[in-house]
């Protein structure tokens, strides 16, 4: 009796590709994040939405990178900007680059205890504890730290120039010196000394673009209640103002 034969079937093997991501959809996600950095300083909720919508669409599988209505409704996001929003993002990538340079600064000479930077509203704001440059109760820079004023307005050269202001500010201890009657003249005189020094230090720097003032005890950033929060609330602040506000005004610089 003949055998039948066994017919084997051969299972075609199957390589999943769900895990592969093309080339395109990469760069998709790049595209789409430039887009959102590009946008972020608008505050039309309209605009939001609708970027939102085509941001849903690409990262849903909706649209690809090489779709050409994806490409087509991108380009019109970017194209909504106005051109002063436009004007506003590329003055803050400036301050953002100014920050960096500063943060470099902080890091080679280990300050990271006593100075900080923040982009605010109005700049790129520069904190410097008190202690690193005041002794208690006093106005004057301490020698010693001369060398780090004068490396600091080193940094303060900008084409074009900013505003720049010089802010002091004190705790809530009471003052009352025969030098100093107030915690404003603390606060007042140790900005006016701090902003003579970074003048004086770097002749490129146009004193016109310079102002300094002081809050007291009265605009504190911590509880005055504890030491710790006393000492944060001792400082010296350097606003580098921006060129262009949010809503498109110009910080005339002549």
């Amino acid at each position: 009796m003949a055998k039948k034969s066994k017919r084997h079937k051969k299972h075609e093997e199957h390589i999943p590709e769900s895990w592969l991501v093309p080339y395109a959809d990469i760069l998709t996600l790049l595209l789409a994040l430039f887009i959102v950095l590009f946008a972020m300083s608008t505050v039309d909720q309209e605009k939001m939405k609708e970027m939102s919508q085509v941001f849903s669409q690409i990262f849903d599988g909706g649209t690809g990178f090489m779709d050409e209505n994806a490409v087509i409704e991108q380009a019109e996001l970017i194209n909504q900007l106005t051109e002063e929003q436009k004007a506003y993002l590329q003055d803050q990538e400036a301050l953002k680059e100014i920050q960096s340079n500063v943060n470099n600064f902080i890091a080679v000479n280990e300050l990271e205890k006593t100075f900080a930077t923040s982009m605010t509203d109005e700049g790129l704001l520069i904190t410097i504890r008190d202690s690193m440059l005041f002794d208690p109760g006093k106005a004057d820079v301490k020698s010693e730290y001369l060398q780090v004023a004068t490396e600091l307005s080193k940094l303060l050269s900008m084409d074009p120039p900013r505003y720049i202001v010089v802010t002091g500010h004190t705790d809530n201890v009471p003052q009352n010196s025969p030098e100093f009657r107030s915690n404003w003249d603390l606060s007042v005189m140790r900005a006016v000394n701090l902003l003579k020094i970074i003048v004086e230090k770097n002749p490129e720097l146009d004193p016109k673009y310079f102002s300094a003032k002081g809050y007291g005890e009265f605009n504190p950033i911590a509880s005055n209640d504890t030491a710790e929060g006393r000492a944060q609330n001792r400082r010296v602040e350097v606003l580098i103002q921006q060129l262009v506000n949010e809503d498109g005004t110009k910080n005339k610089v002549e």
